[in-house]
């Protein structure tokens, strides 16, 4: 492992690093509007939401690394206190991408981009009509991080109305996370298209996991449980009953009689598939 001091590597480089690790990240797709009403579009990944009451969500248009200037959409929102926040969907990625180019001053990227402006009901700028949800906010405050190329402006909104599409939502209301196809960057020229990846795991606030220092320590030390297959075992919150355990035994005696690595490499198996418990009932046979 390599380890950096930031103040002994160009910003340049250590932007390099801070994207390619911090990610997948959240697109802000930022429509605002300057002082005299030209509208701007542009997209942000240094963003995310923060509260829930009061529903605040926050982005950064950072200074350019090249040339130390600032983008338009922070001196609009610095003039205009407004912002509408645009989710980013697989169907508009490219338009998206296309909007981030550097247009002059007054240029519009809605037109430049193909897309649609949508009027708002509170707020002065623009929605995006593709977009499949929209959040319109007020700029409650703005955060300068620094002077120099790089740094960032925490640009925090509160969310006065937000739109939805149906088109996204589940039968009980919900947005639905593969209906919304929701896009997000990372490193360099590459995004992640998010429901190509999701995965469900447990949460351990509905129930309270024994934890991995409860394991016992032949399966704590296994040199074939990864990390995440001990976390996985952690997450139950008691063992199976020796009762349950010797049923399993007679009903799966191919599990039986069997040395440490073979035992632990079938409870990996089960596991892999998210089987928890019988991954327990065959590490526990004796």
């Amino acid at each position: 492992m390599i380890s950096i001091d930031p103040k002994e590597i160009a910003t340049a480089t250590l932007h390099g690093y801070l994207l390619s690790a911090v990610a997948p990240r959240p697109i802000a797709f930022a429509s605002t509007m300057d002082a005299e009403g030209n509208p701007n579009l542009s997209p942000f990944s240094f963003f995310n939401v923060f509260s829930a009451n009061p529903p605040v969500m926050i982005f950064s248009p950072a200074r350019r690394v090249r040339g130390n200037t600032t983008k338009h959409t922070l001196e609009n929102t610095m003039a205009t206190k407004e912002v509408v926040i645009n989710v980013v969907s697989y169907e508009m990625v490219h338009q998206m991408s296309l909007s981030s180019s550097e247009y002059p001053q007054g240029v519009n990227e809605f037109e430049k981009s193909g897309f649609t402006m949508l009027k708002s009901d509170v707020v002065q700028p623009f929605r995006v009509a593709e977009s499949p949800v929209q959040f319109e906010c007020k700029v409650t405050d703005i955060v300068h991080l620094g002077n120099e190329g790089g740094a960032g402006n925490l640009i925090v909104c509160e969310v006065v109305k937000l739109h939805i599409s149906e088109k996204v939502l589940d039968e009980n209301g919900a947005i639905d996370q593969h209906k919304i196809d929701l896009v997000a960057r990372a490193g360099g020229s590459y995004y992640s298209r998010a429901k190509e990846g999701f995965f469900e795991i447990p949460k351990p606030i509905s129930t309270l996991g024994m934890g991995v220092d409860a394991i016992p320590e032949d399966i704590r030390s296994s040199e074939i449980l990864t990390g995440n297959d001990l976390g996985m075992l952690g997450n139950v919150t008691q063992f199976p009953s020796q009762e349950n355990v010797d049923n399993f035994a007679k009903d799966n005696p191919q599990f039986m009689g069997l040395e440490m690595t073979k035992k632990h490499t079938f409870a990996k198996a089960f596991l892999n598939t998210n089987d928890t418990e019988s991954a327990w009932k065959v590490l526990l046979i004796k």
